[in-house]
Parts: C-alpha cells; sequence; structure tokens
C-alpha cells in the first residue's frame, strides 16, 4: 500500500513540475550560466597547409582502421596526389577557423578516389590542437557526408 503511495506522489509531482515548466515563463541565462564554462573564441588562425604530412597520415590511418574494423576490408591509401586548397575560413573571421582542401588518392585496389578533407582549428584532441574531418566519395557507405561528400566541402 505504501509503495503505490509513493509511486503516485511521485508521478503528481512529476507531472506539477511539467506543468510549471510550461506555464511559467522563460528566463535568460545569468552572467555566470553565459560564461563560466565557455572557451576562449580567440582563434589564432594558423592552420598547417593541405599537405601537411601530420593530417594526411591521419587521414590513412583512420581510412585503414574504419575498414578493417567495421567494413571487413583491407582498404588502404596508398598515394596522395593532385593536394590542393579550396578554401581558407569561407565564413569569416567569426566561426572556427577551417582550411578546406581535396586531393585523388589511389587505395590498394589501384582505384583513384577523390578525398574531401578539412582542417579545423581547436579540432583535435580535446581542442588541445588542430583536427582533420575527411570524405572520401565512393566510400561514405553510411551517408555521413552525402550526398558525394558535398556536406565535407565549404
Amino acid at each position: 500500500m505504501a509503495r503505490t503511495a509513493r509511486k503516485g506522489w511521485a508521478m503528481a509531482g512529476m507531472a506539477a513540475l511539467m506543468l510549471a515548466n510550461i506555464v511559467a515563463p522563460a528566463h535568460a541565462a545569468n552572467w555566470l550560466e553565459k560564461n563560466f564554462w565557455l572557451p576562449n573564441d580567440k582563434f589564432s588562425g594558423n592552420l598547417p597547409a593541405c599537405t601537411e604530412p601530420l593530417a594526411l597520415g591521419t587521414i590513412s590511418n583512420h581510412f585503414a582502421e574504419t575498414e578493417r574494423l567495421y567494413w571487413k576490408n583491407a582498404g588502404n591509401i596508398v598515394s596522395y596526389s593532385n593536394v590542393r586548397e579550396i578554401a581558407d575560413k569561407p565564413w569569416g573571421e567569426g566561426f572556427v577557423p577551417r582550411r578546406y582542401c581535396s586531393a585523388t588518392i589511389v587505395t590498394n585496389d589501384t582505384k583513384k578516389h577523390t578525398l574531401y578533407y578539412s582542417i579545423i582549428e581547436d579540432g583535435g584532441w580535446q581542442s588541445l590542437t588542430w583536427g582533420v574531418e575527411w570524405c572520401i566519395a565512393d566510400y561514405d557507405r553510411e551517408f555521413a557526408y552525402a550526398p558525394n561528400c558535398k556536406m565535407a566541402r565549404p
């Protein structure tokens, strides 16, 4: 009997809380809520070039690991060519700096593919360094950047 009474009171309390959230007006965040945990938004804008060996190596390693673990495929990137910059900070200074690049790659099955990638300031591990996001048009099997890696470009 006591158990059902407690359950009833809990349900009534939850209903009252939900009703209070619907009826009560929303309040703006105070100064502490706005500024307590926000990172510094002043970016240096210093990004490595598209030909940065560490960026290309990261793409090669992640591609091989993804193919092996998720697709049970022994795919590897054998070579890069025609590496070029597509855009640098295309949305202006108020946004996280990104350098957009493209390249032609050859995989171990001797086929050529187009690679699109971006180098992002504070996009690495715990925002301590720059990071890389990438998409290979013929290998976007889960359509994360569909269609045809369009969402990986500026």
